[in-house]
């Protein structure tokens, strides 16, 4: 773990789409060396897919030309970044690699490799987690975490990170693109093929989240009356403010039939296919909105008795709401949020530097019939940062308190330093 001395936090990032590695990893230093000014503390490199036959090469090679003491990636299905023209592309099913280096002063770095082997049971105490990273929970850590998608136990180690290191945020995705061994993770020079690679900065830095899961919410929110683990078996109308009442109870297939019913014709088209299910993360907030829940998939129901299985558990008296999704709702979803962060930052703050975006591959061109919407988007409200990322399949990243593999979602790490 090392920290910078300098003052000032800088973050570049640099993208090649030549289909020859040692071209695309010739660009990028290139790039990044010219635009930073002095050594870099720390290199995250998102790399295609389509480079799987040569991710054995790609460390040797970038080692020979890149110095810097911590460095993390690995593969996705859709590579973001900034061109040699200074503008961010999302590059989709062709050969890219993006390369982001940055000066990190006052900031204490971990660059780690977990396998699966080593994440301890979810009944371990804290200091099972703490001594796992290797960073104290009074350094309040900011993680980046990157992982393979079949042999991470992603959950687990969300979990025990949210209990040992309570408050700290986590962003990141599961490598794209590959499937079963044809994955790259990549830490401080090391090619792995499975479990996660992470990054824990600490001290002078802010990683800001930004969690765009693509929803709206149709209808009003329910509370579950019963429930069996993620099956959902009624549903209740009662009110928080009329707690001694005797609720009506109706079950979710019920529920879901009036609500489409009062739908427009294109809502209710929609819901055939891209209908989800919100759950409340604030049992505190009396009037929830867009943002407010975790989205989980639909996954079957049962017209004998009106019962609806939903993706992850839910427990009795948790509100939900169900929503919908599509290109509209997921661009609105995106702006809602990157207005409220905007808002945010007053005269006083730093400004952001550079930002990480985990994207679901089915976003992207595929989702809105035009290239480079997210980024451009994020560009729009943010400015001309140093802007990253890749295609997952999973997104990581906080709603409610807690810390979550999403889905169909834009999740976005914004660094900056602390306001003086």
């Amino acid at each position: 773990m090392a920290a910078s001395s300098t003052t000032e936090m800088q973050w570049v990032n640099a993208l090649s789409t030549r289909p020859s590695l040692e071209a695309a990893v010739d660009e990028v230093v290139t790039q990044v060396h010219h635009k930073l000014q002095g050594p870099p503390d720390l290199a995250i490199l998102f790399i295609s897919a389509t480079f799987s036959s040569d991710f054995p090469r790609l460390m040797p090679l970038l080692r020979e030309k890149l110095d810097v003491p911590h460095l993390i990636g690995c593969s996705g299905g859709g590579i973001v970044g900034c061109d040699a023209a200074g503008q961010t592309q999302e590059i989709e099913e062709t050969p890219a690699l993006a390369l982001t280096v940055a000066k990190l002063p006052g900031v204490s770095i971990r660059a780690f490799h977990l396998s699966a082997d080593e994440i301890p049971d979810l009944d371990s105490p804290p200091s099972a987690w703490i001594d796992l990273i290797g960073v104290p929970p009074e350094a309040q850590p900011k993680f980046v975490l990157l992982a393979d998608p079949f042999s991470a136990k992603i959950n687990d180690l969300l979990q025990g990170l949210d209990f040992a290191y309570a408050g700290s945020p986590t962003v990141g995705g599961l490598a794209g693109g590959g499937s079963g061994t044809n994955n790259g993770l990549f830490c401080n020079y090391q090619l792995h093929r499975e479990g996660s690679v992470g990054l824990a900065l600490s001290g002078n830095i802010v990683l800001e989240t930004i969690v765009a899961q693509g929803c709206r919410p149709i209808g009003k929110p329910y509370r579950v009356a019963e429930v069996e683990r993620h099956i959902m078996l009624k549903l209740s109308e009662q009110d928080d403010a009329d707690l001694l009442s005797s609720p009506k109870e109706r079950t979710p297939l019920e529920v879901l039939q009036e609500i489409i019913q009062d739908l427009s014709d294109e809502d209710r088209a929609l819901a055939q296919h891209s209908l989800f299910v919100g759950l409340a993360r604030n049992e505190f907030k009396r009037n929830l909105e867009q943002g407010d829940f975790l989205i989980r998939n639909l996954l079957g129901v049962d017209p004998r008795v009106g019962a609806i299985a939903i993706g992850d558990r839910v427990r009795p008296g948790q509100r939900i709401q169900f929503h919908l999704r599509d290109a509209n709702t997921s661009a609105e979803d995106l702006e809602i949020l990157l207005q409220r962060y905007q808002s945010t930052l007053d005269d006083q703050a730093t400004q952001p530097v550079g930002a990480l975006m985990f994207s679901c591959m089915g976003r992207g061109e595929g989702l809105y019939e035009q290239p480079n919407f997210d980024s451009q988007l994020v560009h729009r409200y943010l400015g001309p940062l140093a802007l990253s990322g890749f295609f997952c399949n999973g997104e990581i990243g906080p709603v409610g308190g807690g810390t979550f593999l999403h889905g169909y979602t834009s999740v976005l790490g914004i660094c900056r330093q602390p306001s003086p």
